[in-house]
């Protein structure tokens, strides 16, 4: 029997299956009654259904001198009548369960508590583009209110789900028991409607976190906020939350459907279509031939073309209450789905202090790009009595997003100019192969310090790529003095000349700017892990960017099985980078050394961001229990398949999720999911369409032409099959063609010398399609009367930014040629040439 196994109710216990055994009560003195805990139930700032920007979560930060940094929100709490019971009683009444993973700073609290948070989860209205949109509220905030927790407590997190959908929060870097870590159907049973579900952990570590919905894309949606665990001793700082997100009007599942069906209407929003007008007009045309050559599409840097990107709920966030010589304190969290961020300030440098909750030495940079789901601790200071500007850019150049500190005169940071897409096609076209690979270069290219995209950076000299990485570590000046006044505050400051001197200075120094990279991180303390058995993984990433497919050697997580670990082992998994995207890979429930050039002082972190053709090193001590997922954070990459789950060897039954298998198979089925995808054509001549479904694998699709004279008659052509491959190039498959005409039905030769029933033909047909160089589709089938056909397609040439053009000709006789001029996502203008149905003009419909 298990003695530490208490429950409320007759069951069985998770460790041994024995019946649980009611326990006599023993005779005992009256005990003194247990401290209550204290209750924290955030209110929402400005009501997200007022139309007007949401007001960010946290309060401002008032200057005072020798104060901490003061907990984000002690409103009182949103009224809700008949809050239903948990779900999870025992956890309730039961004992505080804790993660295998150390204490992070051993010692006794001052004063232990149990902070209680409750949390309601409601859907809303927001006018972030000054449209009526749905989003999903907590406490009726976007970001959801900022939890603050002390090293030593133990948290109590009621969340009441007022949602009609099931839901889910993932405690993000946070070491705690495994059912509590927020994954439906791998650590725990969604949270269903309209119901309560309680997490209940302690804080044994500090730092900056953040906590978000795992379910479905409700992250998107706005269900994320900053999660902030103070030291004991918390230095006497004034600090702020800041919360960096992306925002579109569009359903986020319609966002993923977009980029699955390779519909480009983001490309033409951002300007990043890559036309060969734009090629010939920027000198590039043989670059951009040489990108198409090596079956490559356009050069991006980003998914989504976002109409909003916002500091803590708002596209501009003041806090005017600070002045010259101040030091603030920056605890910022990209809670972007996808977005990454340059972060960069117009008051001097920016002293980066933490990542990922984790300290690191100071390090003193001009700017710094973070990854979807990090987070970094940054120190900035009012050099004089005006207002500067910390900008957060979207990595594409379209957006920013800015917190403006301190008040007088504004200073505006530099805009980080557009991106030069061409320079970088080129520069991808030297790295890859014809078959779609890029070369490893070892640990030439790791740890961000070789950013082969700094090419397309207008700003700095060489783009800033000469310093990204070969400069050694500049330590940052002490931290007290950063403290002190300045010697000389003069009015000169409120002036247009200490205007332009200020601007002057910035000027003289773009040329030379120091960009943060994972080389220059060094943890205060030494990380190595204690001697044990060690267990490599060798990891490629992988991907297909026309039909949106993200893996992990070829294989999605419903394609891969659990990565076995035992407790006690150091795990070494290294990465190999082989796409032309940023991947951000976070771990669930631990950190891991990111292994550089510091040796035993190499830095903690939870994500690695890693570049294209990158290789980077990761190592981890496995001291945990359950299952723990590992996946990129771009959230349209994770919901495409791009992740792992690591599994303890004998670890106890998840009490939560009774049929492991049957829950293994909902975890995967938005991922295994097929998505609708097609045109309709409504010309002159006739009818032409294409509908599609299709998953990571599979595609089933029917083309039709139906003429609007009967001369012209009806076609279809039906084909089912699999992509094979790890770019997905090859597509067997097998089918119906139908062509019917009441009007003649005379047979014809084709260019093979076999008899054609061109106008009245029913049969099966199987083959195979293959992507050529100039992404020309290749195709050979027979039928089940033994016709063979070879036919070659080109679909949206892009001759501009707008204007597609499109070829089809087969060995059939039968050959097409038309344009499309795209109006808006699901509307262009049309018009073709058709070897049966002659010329049409008119409208097409996209979906």
């Amino acid at each position: 029997m298990h003695p530490e196994v208490q429950s409320p109710s007759p069951g069985k216990c998770p460790k041994c299956g024995m019946t649980l055994v009611r326990q006599k009560a023993k005779a005992t003195t009256k005990a003194a009654p247990a401290p209550k805990p204290e209750v924290r139930k955030p209110k929402p700032a400005t009501p997200a259904r007022k139309k007007a920007q949401p007001a960010p979560a946290q309060p401002a930060v008032k200057k005072q001198p020798s104060v901490k940094e003061q907990p984000a929100v002690k409103n009182k709490p949103v009224e809700h009548q008949h809050d239903t019971p948990v779900t999870n009683p025992e956890v309730e009444e039961g004992p505080v369960q804790k993660a295998g993973h150390n204490v992070e700073k051993p010692g006794p609290t001052p004063t232990p508590r149990t902070v209680r948070y409750d949390l309601y989860v409601e859907d809303t209205i927001v006018y972030f583009t000054g449209r009526p949109k749905k989003a999903i509220a907590i406490n009726g905030s976007i970001p959801a209110p900022a939890l603050t927790f002390t090293e030593g407590d133990t948290a109590e997190i009621y969340v009441h789900n007022k949602l009609d959908v099931a839901t889910s929060i993932h405690w993000h870097g946070v070491f705690l028991p495994n059912r509590f870590d927020g994954v439906p159907y791998l650590t725990q049973k969604p949270i269903a409607p309209h119901s309560t579900y309680l997490y209940k952990f302690p804080i044994i570590q500090n730092g900056t976190y953040w906590y978000h919905s795992h379910s479905g894309f409700q992250e998107q949606s706005g269900m994320y906020g900053a999660l902030i665990f103070h030291k004991k001793n918390e230095p006497a700082m004034p600090a702020i939350p800041i919360v960096l997100s992306d925002w579109t009007d569009l359903k986020p599942k319609e966002v993923y459907r977009s980029l699955r069906s390779a519909n480009d209407w983001f490309g033409i929003q951002k300007g990043a279509t890559q036309s060969y007008g734009e090629a010939i007009q920027k000198g590039h045309f043989t670059t951009k031939l040489k990108n198409e050559w090596k079956r490559m599409t356009a050069m991006d840097v980003s998914d989504v073309a976002y109409e909003k990107v916002l500091t803590n709920g708002q596209s501009t966030h003041e806090q005017t209450h600070f002045q010259a010589g101040d030091v603030v304190k920056l605890r910022v969290v990209n809670g972007g789905a996808s977005t990454y961020f340059w972060l960069t300030y117009s008051g001097g440098k920016i002293t980066v202090v933490a990542n990922d909750g984790n300290d690191v030495e100071p390090v003193e940079v001009d700017r710094l790009i973070m990854a979807p789901s990090e987070t970094y601790d940054l120190l900035v200071t009012i050099p004089q009595d005006m207002q500067y500007e910390f900008l957060a850019t979207a990595e594409d150049r379209t957006n920013s997003t800015s917190l403006w500190l301190g008040r007088g005169m504004k200073m505006p940071a530099e805009r980080l100019g557009k991106l030069k897409y061409f320079e970088g096609m080129k520069m991808m076209n030297d790295m890859m192969k014809l078959n779609g690979d890029m070369e490893p270069m070892g640990m030439v290219m790791s740890n961000q310090q070789m950013d082969m995209n700094s090419v397309m950076y207008p700003e700095g000299a060489g783009g800033g790529h000469a310093n990204h990485g070969e400069q050694d570590q500049k330590p940052a000046a002490d931290v007290e003095k950063k403290m002190q006044p300045p010697t000389d505050t003069t009015q000169e400051a409120h002036s247009m000349e200490g205007h332009e001197m200020h601007k002057m200075d910035m000027d003289e120094s773009a040329g030379d700017l120091v960009t943060l990279n994972y080389g220059m991180l060094r943890s205060p303390e030494q990380t190595t892990l204690k001697p044990g058995p060690e267990k490599v993984l060798r990891f490629e990433l992988t991907g297909n960017m026309n039909r949106y497919v993200w893996t992990i050697d070829n294989k999605t997580v419903s394609e891969s099985d659990k990565i076995l670990i035992r407790k006690g082992e150091n795990v070494k998994v290294i990465m190999f980078n082989n796409s032309m995207m940023r991947h951000p890979m976070h771990l669930h429930g631990h950190d891991f050394r990111v292994l550089n050039k510091q040796g035993a002082h190499a830095p903690l972190k939870n994500v690695v961001d890693i570049l294209p053709m990158e290789t980077d090193t990761l190592e981890f001590a496995a001291s945990e229990s359950g299952d723990w997922f590992f996946h990129c954070h771009i959230l349209y990459h994770m919901m495409a398949g791009m992740g792992r789950v690591f599994t303890y060897q004998n670890s106890p039954p998840n009490p939560e999720l009774p049929d492991p298998k049957l829950a293994w198979k909902r975890l995967n089925m938005e991922e295994k999911m097929f998505l609708p995808s097609g045109q309709i054509g409504i010309e002159s001549n006739g009818s032409d369409g294409e509908f599609m479904l299709a998953n990571a694998r599979y595609q089933i699709s029917t083309e039709w032409r139906i003429g609007f004279k009967k001369e012209y008659g009806i076609e279809s052509e039906t084909y089912f099959g699999r992509y094979l491959g790890k770019m997905q190039w090859l597509f067997p498959f097998i089918g119906f063609d139908y062509h019917h005409n009441s009007v003649e039905n005379e047979p014809e030769e084709t260019m093979l010398g076999q008899s054609s029933n061109q106008n009245n033909r029913k049969a099966f047909v199987a083959g195979v399609q293959y992507i050529l160089p100039m992404l020309v589709q290749a195709e050979a089938r027979i039928d089940s009367k033994g016709k063979l056909r070879f036919q070659l397609r080109r679909e949206d040439i892009p001759l501009t930014s707008r204007l597609r053009m499109n070829l089809t000709a087969n060995t059939d006789k039968e050959y097409m040629a038309g344009f499309r001029y795209v109006l808006t996502k699901y509307i262009s203008l049309s018009t073709h040439y058709d070897s049966d149905m002659k010329y049409g003009a008119g409208f097409t419909f996209v979906y």
